[in-house]
């Protein structure tokens, strides 16, 4: 469809309907205009509270009224974006183009692409920055897809959708270094033992709004087995071996231009996960609600759908919670790096260890060790080097 432009001044018509059905209630906000055809075009959203509602036009309508296309203006960030891609790139030369697009397609996008362009706020950025950071993206990723960022909210300044551009932001590189920092240490980030954990699903569980007892369950699931709360949520019915107690991690639940969807783990494996006798009846009780499910999804939120750390975040007040039971920094993934902890201190060998957390590299595993077993593996591994180092290495290696 060709892009819509109203007349400058054009004058949009409204109006607000109240909705009382049993699954849609809120205020539906309308604005109707007709574009340079002729042809009468309209938007409409539904809001929670009438005022919102009415913020809602009176911003449509200050836009139209400055000559603004009230549908661009209204967009996505990432329908806005693909819109203006060719003039984002303008003046760039090849071998920077094919960063930058990457950067908007693998983490602008699916962090982003979902919020309206003019609610895209710094505050936003900044927390998409930590995702892509804690995610394992190198600076210079984080600096190319910030570049194309800026570029997309520049044009947005420019449309007049925006007052200011927002990915202007500064400081990320010292919370590079933070996070580098943490990971280098995740022993640190991991909860002291079962007994917190239990206390932290509990008290999530009743500060949500509704009480829901499977919060507390996807986070306690989440620990128990060392994995992501976007694993947990794409767990299904076929992935749980019951008769052996073991789990094929097969696909993760992301963010995307469309909302939530399913997609392959983060390297692109599937992996095998040993669940605890503990999480076990718990388990039972979700298996048996999941077969009469269609997508046969084991952890879901209360109205049956998919659940992302965000959602998680939100609905338990994940924040104030954690702060309350004194565990401030506390993050969802940390509950993986509790788990992978918990593993390692009981004893499961550091390669056993490596294949349930899905680490690409020994390095990585290695940090989850308790230092005194970490000094013993060490030493292992130096006396491994000296002895291939000698002349008759070669026959060490035969042995």
């Amino acid at each position: 469809m060709p892009p819509i432009t109203p007349p400058a001044a054009v004058t949009l018509h409204s109006d607000i309907e109240v909705r009382r059905g049993a699954r849609t209630r809120g205020f539906r906000a309308r604005v109707r205009w007709y574009d340079t055809t002729g042809t009468r075009r309209s938007l409409s959203e539904t809001f929670p509270a009438e005022q919102d509602a009415q913020d809602w036009i009176q911003e449509l309508t200050a836009a139209a009224a400055t000559g603004l296309d009230p549908e661009r203006f209204a967009q996505p960030l990432a329908e806005y974006g693909a819109s203006v891609l060719e003039l984002a790139l303008r003046g760039l030369e090849p071998k920077t183009t094919v960063p930058y697009l990457s950067g908007w397609r693998l983490r602008v996008v699916p962090s982003l692409g979902h919020i309206s362009t003019r609610m895209v706020s710094t505050g936003t950025v900044d927390r998409a920055v930590k995702s892509w950071i804690a995610d394992g993206a190198s600076r210079s990723t984080v600096k190319n897809t910030l570049a194309m960022l800026v570029r997309i909210m520049e044009q947005a300044l420019r449309d007049g959708i925006v007052d200011r551009n927002p990915a202007r932001i500064s400081g990320w590189q010292r919370d590079y270094r933070r996070i580098e920092d943490e990971l280098d240490d995740p022993r640190s980030l991991a909860l002291p033992d079962w007994g917190a954990l239990q206390n932290l699903a509990a008290a999530l569980v009743e500060r949500s709004a509704d009480g829901f007892a499977g919060w507390g369950d996807i986070v306690v699931f989440a620990a128990a087995t060392a994995a992501r709360i976007g694993e947990v949520s794409g767990c299904r019915v076929g992935d749980i071996d019951s008769s052996r107690w073991l789990w094929t991690v097969r696909r993760q639940t992301t963010t995307s231009p469309g909302g939530l969807a399913d997609k392959g783990t983060k390297g692109k494996r599937a992996r095998i996960v040993p669940i605890i006798a503990e999480v076990r009846p718990m388990l039972e009780v979700r298996l048996a609600e999941a077969a009469e499910r269609p997508s046969g999804r084991i952890f879901v939120g209360p109205r049956g759908g998919r659940v992302s750390t965000a959602v998680l975040r939100d609905a338990t007040h994940w924040d104030e919670v954690v702060a309350a039971l004194g565990f401030e920094r506390l993050r969802r993934h940390d509950l993986r790096h509790t788990g992978l902890t918990w593993m390692a201190d009981a004893g499961v060998p550091i390669h056993h260890l490596r294949k349930i957390a899905g680490h690409g590299s020994l390095t990585t595993t290695q940090r989850y060790l308790h230092p005194d077993r970490q000094a013993m593996t060490d030493a292992g591994l130096l006396l491994s080097a000296h002895l291939n180092a000698t002349p008759g290495s070669a026959r060490l290696r035969a042995v």
